[in-house]
Order: structure tokens, then sequence, then C-alpha cells
């Protein structure tokens, strides 16, 4: 643990950098800092800090930059999330406000909303949809031989799939089909889906039969769905070409993308800073996380992905509201 002098000294680098992106130095945390004491003091300090590794010198002379120590400390210790200020929170209120169509399209949407509140890459993981219920189901005639199934879930995505109907089949059998799924299955989930029992009806039970068969084929097969926002920011964010190829290469990674989320938050974590989570390709930046519920139920993940010097206390917050913005609308349908 550090003393109050040493951990605002350090708290003023570590601002310090992230506002400048340039090695702090004792005079600026002397003007800045708000500490009662000398640039010799502070100096000496900062010597302290760097011997306990929180702060690195770059080259002999120059001020000093956190390590992952040092921000690591800066993070744990701030008071609260901070709060997205007044512009950002218009921006949230405005999209959800309007915000609608396919889950898909919604998702997207939301992860160039957090980028754009953030100047970060941002992440979200769609809803998985093999234990969400089953809010309703419709079969939609066509024409010809084919019928469309629509089933909506209660995470807020819509499953489809086609199903081959007899020529003889006609709207009114279609209808009675409907009306014997949405008995059958409403309020069941997908991991779940059993057969149908009989309605009296051979040909409605045939088609209830093809319908149910027609979902099955998700069952167990279905991966995560990634959607990233912002990633062409990365190239602004580091100096090194060679860090914005690896973080851009890790981006289209859709699985790595999500193990890491997952990783992150089952070590009941918010934020991992460089190393700690274990990808030497992102080892120069950081990640917020937070998971989204739909329904009072663990539906999917947003976070953030930017250098380690990213502005924690913004980046906390936008992930935080728009996670629980989400949610809320997903939950409403």
């Amino acid at each position: 643990m550090l003393d109050e002098r040493r951990a605002a000294i350090l708290r003023a680098v570590v601002e310090g950098y992230i506002e400048t992106a340039q090695p702090v130095g004792s005079s600026l945390v002397a003007r800045t800092g708000g500490i009662p004491v000398s640039s010799a003091t502070i100096r000496n300090e900062m010597v302290a800090l760097e011997q306990e590794g929180y702060l690195v010198q770059p080259h002999t002379s120059a001020g000093r930059v956190p390590t992952d120590k040092g921000y690591r400390f800066f993070v744990d210790t701030m008071a609260g999330h901070g709060k997205l200020d007044t512009a950002r929170r218009q921006q949230v209120s405005s999209f959800f406000a309007t915000a609608h169509g396919a889950i898909e399209d919604m998702l997207h949407a939301t992860s160039q909303l957090l980028s754009n509140l953030t100047d970060y890459a941002a992440v979200v993981v769609a809803p998985q949809s093999e234990q969400a219920t089953i809010r309703s189901v419709q079969l939609v005639a066509l024409g010809g031989n084919t019928a469309l199934l629509v089933a909506v879930l209660s995470n807020g995505s819509i499953e489809k799939a086609t199903v081959d109907v007899p020529d003889e089949i006609g709207d009114e059998r279609i209808g009675a089909a409907t009306t014997h799924l949405s008995r059958s299955l409403v309020g069941g989930t997908l991991t779940d889906l059993a057969a149908c029992p009989t309605s009296g009806d051979q040909q409605t039970d045939d088609l209830c039969a093809a319908a149910v068969a027609a979902l099955r084929p998700n069952r167990g097969t279905e991966i995560d769905h990634v959607y990233v926002g912002g990633a062409s920011r990365m190239a602004t964010a580091f100096d090194a070409v060679d860090s914005v190829r690896r973080v851009l290469t890790t981006l289209e990674q859709q699985y790595v993308v999500v193990g890491l989320l997952r990783d992150v938050i089952d070590r009941g974590l918010s934020v991992a800073i460089g190393a700690e989570h274990g990808l030497e390709a992102l080892a120069d930046c950081s990640i917020v996380v937070a998971p989204y519920e739909v329904e009072g139920e663990l539906a999917g993940t947003i976070g953030v992905l930017g250098p380690t010097r990213m502005h924690y206390p913004q980046a906390l917050a936008a992930v935080a509201v728009v996670s629980q913005r989400l949610g809320r609308r997903l939950s409403e349908g």
C-alpha cells in the first residue's frame, strides 16, 4: 500500500500521461497535482515509485510514465466509475430512444455508439439463443411449397427457418399449426426443444414436426457473434505500426475476442490492463468490460479496447451506461 502522498503523486502522473501521452515530470505534478510539497520532494517520491514498480523512466532526464502496476493502482483506487458528461449522456439517450429493427443491426449500431463515446474500439458480443426462452412462434406462407418459421426469443433475437409444405396446405392449416406451435413451444428454450403433442389433425401435426425440425439444427451449433465498432481508431492510439497491426489482427479473430471478454468477467474484473489479460498481441492494451442482462438473465458482453493509457473513468462510465441501456432495450423487445 502507498501512503497518501505517494498515492496522490502516482494518480497525478497517471492523469497527466493519459492527458498528454508524454512522460510526466515532477514540475508538472507540482503545478497540477495539488500536492503541497516541493518539486524536489516530488522527484524523490517518483524515484521511490519507480523502484516499487509503479512508474518507469523511458530515458534519462525524461519524466515518468505509469506501468501496468501503476494503472492498476489508479483504477483500483478510483472513486466510482466516473460519469459521462451531458453531451455523451444525451447521445446515449437519443440512440436508445430511436433504436429499433433487427437485433443484429442494433448490436452493430451499439458498438459504433460505444466507440464514439470513448474513441476506442468497441466490442459487443451478441446474446446466445440456446438458453433464451421462446416468446412467440409464427408460420408465414411464402408461396409455393415454402413457409417461414419465425421464433422471437426472450433475449431479443429472432430465429428464422424455412419449412417445406405440401401443395394442399392452405392458410387455414398454417394458422392452426401456428396456434399449436405456440401452445407447445412458448416458454421453452431451443435447448429443450421437443416434439409437439398431437393436435388430432395429421397434416397440422406434420407441419408442426417440420417446423420443430427446422429449428433443431441451431441447437448446440451456435457461435458467438461479435460486433466491432471503431477498429480504425486503433491506428491513432499507438505510435508503432506493429502494435496497430497486432491489435487489428486480434480484433478480426472473433473466438479470441469472445474468450478475452469472458475470461476478464470470469475473473471478477471490469478492467484488464496490459499483460493482465494474457494476450501478448494486446500487451499494450487495456480492456474495459461489462455484461448486459435481458429480463434478469446474463445475455452478452460489451467492452472497449484501447491503449493502456486510456481514460479509465470515462471508459468505465460509458461501458456501464451502455450495458444497462442495451439490456433494458432488449428486455422491452
